[in-house]
């Protein structure tokens, strides 16, 4: 075959073979697609009525306790207050006090020189006292210092607890969007 070939014939009576408009294999793909989605939604939807009626028997188990809590409290309240009552110390007699005598006996006592002042040397008692007093003040203020700490995160809420399956829902929707596409893009237009 040469490149000077001179052949501009035109097929024109020729048509492209018509595409059948009735694909199988495509609906039956949506049909399992959409009943995936929508089993999935109702198996959403049951877990979470599950988990609802759970929640309720749960909080109404938590009154409960917290009733019986505060009934008992009460009634150890009551108790303490009678034991302490009944333990109050009564006077008992005793002998009246008399008259001892005092005895005075002289000490002798070491009055400072004003003459003398006290050094701030290495090793002298005022020094380590200094040191001590600073020591206790910085952790006197250490404890004072709030240290921020992480705490979790709650785990409360519908998408805290269902986020995976709604995830492989919106997936499969996608899948069936992007399969749409391409079969409209491929349809031919009349």
């Amino acid at each position: 075959m040469s490149f000077n070939e001179n052949n501009f014939e035109t097929f024109e009576d020729e048509q492209p073979p018509e595409e059948s408009s009735n694909n199988r294999t495509f609906l039956i793909a949506v049909a399992i697609l959409g009943g995936i989605i929508l089993c999935s939604v109702a198996v959403i939807a049951g877990i979470f009525l599950f988990n609802r009626s759970r929640q309720v028997t749960q909080q109404n188990q938590n009154a409960m306790l917290t009733q019986t809590a505060t009934v008992n409290n009460g009634f150890i309240n009551d108790a303490l207050t009678a034991t302490a009552n009944a333990q109050v110390i009564l006077p008992s007699a005793t002998v009246s006090p008399t008259a001892t005598p005092v005895v005075n006996i002289a000490t002798a006592t070491n009055t400072p020189d004003q003459n003398v002042t006290p050094t701030i040397g290495a090793g002298t008692p005022i020094a380590a006292t200094a040191t001590v007093g600073a020591a206790l003040t910085q952790a006197a203020v250490a404890q004072l210092t709030i240290v921020p700490t992480t705490t979790a995160l709650p785990k409360t809420g519908f998408i805290d607890d269902y986020g995976v399956p709604g995830l492989a829902v919106m997936a499969l929707a996608f899948i069936i969007v992007i399969m749409l596409a391409r079969k409209l893009r491929v349809t031919p237009t009349r």
